[in-house]
């Protein structure tokens, strides 16, 4: 047996036990508080330490970030503001990323800054479209000089332009060769057809071999021979009714599936039938605009073949139009409105031109625009009024030679000797208020002495004094003369008849009138010309040649003196020799002037014989546009009167 223990040694042992426990419970307790002191004591260092260093930091930050807003808000360079901006913008976001990651520290005022960089962030684009702006009025300016200069380059080549170029017609270049560009219609996609009926299912006949159809007979019914025969007439007769109900839904649905299915068939070719006929309309039409187009392109070509054909028998008409042409296709650096008309002269071989010609307007009177950067603004330089003027005047003479030129050399077949050009000007009369169309220039060129001339070393100006044209000292002023060659614009000219010929009814043809007549009419119509400013008309009367002489006395002391005046009354060409007889009469009579007037027309060597010598040609065109001046009606038509002659 074992010691025995009293309690009381049991309840010692229990006590001490327990005291134990709790001293150790109290040392672990105090272990572990000292331990967390360590780690406060440890994370505290490693704090300060981390706030020492964010300090340091956040200081630095703040310098650059104040640094670069000041100098992005100190300078007016874009570049310079961009990237000083850009850097205060990067400082400022790390700023906001420190102040959220450490929320201990509290950044004062960075909403001020941020409208501080918000403002500053609007100058910088105010200053970006302020240099934009710049930027345009400087590339405008430049602009603006470059095609000043070009068109002054143009104006000054408008001569030398034509001579590289062969103003003859090409007749094929003229046709049109333009294919028929519409492509034949493309056949479109089937059409959606309607669905299909669906195929009828006829279910199977009934089977008179099966279950349904056997007559049911218990085994004690085999002994009642009645009994068994009704019910197979039974069996019999529900496979007759079920075979006729078969019979009939049969044909129900196969008549229905016929009729569905025809029905479809009707459809299917209407859509079908539409398709086609929809695309055959289109193929139809496609192929009367591509005939049309043919049509009307082969009557073109053919009008152009009968011109040509026309222009090479000389004919007048196509001639005329045919220096149409050669004007219309000439290109002009500038716009202006191109306007002539065209007078052919098939006997004397001339042909005569009002041409439209453009006004000071086409000279640009910019020299140069220079953008001042200092200034924000455009500097303008204008070219003077007498440069001007003289750029002007020489586009005129340049223009009119060049005319000439263009027509010569188109020229192909001979049909002309002579040009004679007006060229007219329609320009605000400052006297009057109203724009006012005057000739200002005009002259009467021979192709064989034109030809001879170099355009490409020519002075203009010169060139169109040594062929004796007309105008004034200084063509800019458009100061009207008296054109060369008056155009005959139609055929028959009414005008109010002259009262002075009694018998002379509205209508006449003064290349018909009686040479007396023809005497009476010249003689009173100069008597109004000369007399209204206090010159003397003295008439003798001339051979009966259907001309008349007349000597006209000018009274005033600086441009006065004689004038010999001889008209004839003919329905061919003038030739050279009446010219010729008039200058020995101006000779011979010492005259200051002679002037010959008659009812139909010059050949050119007259008009060369008659330059430089005090001598003036007047054609039927001229007489009636002096008749009138004075309010005067007549006609004249050469045709009907070598008809009737």
């Amino acid at each position: 047996m074992g010691r025995r223990v009293s309690g009381w040694t049991v309840v010692k042992n229990v006590a001490r036990a327990i005291d134990r426990a709790n001293r150790q419970t109290e040392r672990v307790r105090i272990s572990e508080q000292n331990s967390y002191l360590r780690q406060q004591r440890s994370s505290a260092k490693e704090q300060q330490k981390s706030f020492e260093k964010i300090t340091k930091e956040l200081t630095h930050v703040q310098e650059r970030f104040n640094a670069a807003l000041i100098a992005s808000n100190a300078t007016t360079n874009i570049s310079l503001k961009e990237r000083k901006l850009e850097e205060a913008k990067n400082h400022l976001k790390t700023l906001r990323d420190l102040e959220n990651e450490f929320s201990s520290f509290e950044l004062s005022n960075l909403c001020d800054v941020e409208k501080n960089i918000e403002e500053i962030q609007n100058e910088l684009d105010l200053l970006r479209v302020e240099k934009e702006g710049k930027q345009s009025l400087e590339s405008s300016a430049l602009q603006n000089t470059e095609k000043a200069q070009q068109m002054r380059k143009n104006i000054s080549n408008v001569l030398s332009h034509t001579l590289v170029v062969n103003d003859a017609i090409d007749w094929e270049n003229l046709k049109d060769h333009q294919a028929f560009l519409i492509p034949l219609p493309t056949k479109p996609l089937k059409p959606m057809l309607p669905p299909k009926p669906e195929s009828v299912v006829i279910p199977d006949s009934p089977n008179p071999a099966s279950e349904k159809y056997k007559p049911q007979i218990p085994f004690y019914m085999h002994f009642f021979q009645e009994k068994i025969n009704h019910l197979t007439e039974k069996a019999k007769k529900l496979y007759e009714e079920d075979l006729h109900q078969w019979q009939k839904d049969s044909e129900e649905k196969k008549s229905n599936f016929q009729a569905n299915f025809k029905t479809w068939e009707e459809s299917r070719d209407a859509v079908l039938a539409s398709w086609e006929k929809n695309y055959n309309y289109a193929c139809n039409e496609w192929v009367k605009c591509k005939e049309k187009h043919e049509d009307n392109q082969n009557k073109y070509n053919q009008g152009i073949n009968k011109l040509r054909d026309d222009y090479e028998e000389l004919k007048k008409i196509a001639i005329e139009e045919y220096c149409n042409l050669v004007l219309a296709r000439s290109e002009y650096p500038f716009v202006f409105n191109k306007d002539y008309e065209i007078e052919y002269s098939a006997e004397a071989k001339l042909l005569a031109l009002d041409y439209q010609l453009p006004t000071i307007d086409v000279v640009p009177l910019l020299k140069e625009e220079k953008f001042i950067k200092t200034r924000g603004e455009i500097k303008t330089t204008l070219i003077t009024d007498k440069q001007r003027n003289e750029m002007y005047e020489t586009l005129l003479y340049a223009m009119i030679i060049r005319i000439i030129h263009e027509l010569f050399e188109a020229d192909t077949v001979h049909a002309i000797d002579t040009i004679a050009v007006n060229g007219w000007v329609t320009a605000l009369c400052k006297a009057t208020g109203h724009d006012e169309t005057r000739c200002v220039i005009t002259i009467n060129v021979n192709k064989e002495a034109f030809l001879k001339i170099n355009l490409a070393n020519i002075d203009v100006k010169e060139c169109f004094k040594s062929l004796k044209g007309i105008g004034s000292a200084r063509l800019s002023e458009l100061i009207p003369v008296a054109p060369v060659i008056m155009l005959d614009r139609n055929e028959h000219r009414f005008v109010e008849s002259y009262t002075v010929v009694e018998h002379m009814v509205e209508g006449d043809n003064l290349a018909l009138m009686n040479w007396e007549d023809f005497e009476h009419l010249i003689r009173e119509l100069f008597e109004k010309e000369f007399s209204s400013d206090g010159s003397e008309v003295r008439v003798t009367q001339a051979s009966r040649d259907g001309g008349v002489d007349a000597v006209i006395y000018d009274p005033d002391p600086i441009r006065g003196g004689k004038i010999v005046v001889q008209a004839k009354r003919y329905t061919n060409t003038v030739g050279v020799s009446a010219v010729r007889d008039l200058y020995g009469t101006v000779q011979h009579e010492g005259v200051m002037k002679g002037i010959l007037i008659t009812t139909s027309n010059y050949g050119g060597d007259a008009y060369n014989f008659a330059k430089g010598k005090p001598l003036t040609l007047m054609n039927g065109s001229n007489l009636i546009h002096l008749l009138e001046r004075h309010g005067r009606k007549a006609r004249i038509n050469l045709l009907e009167a070598k008809n009737i002659s």
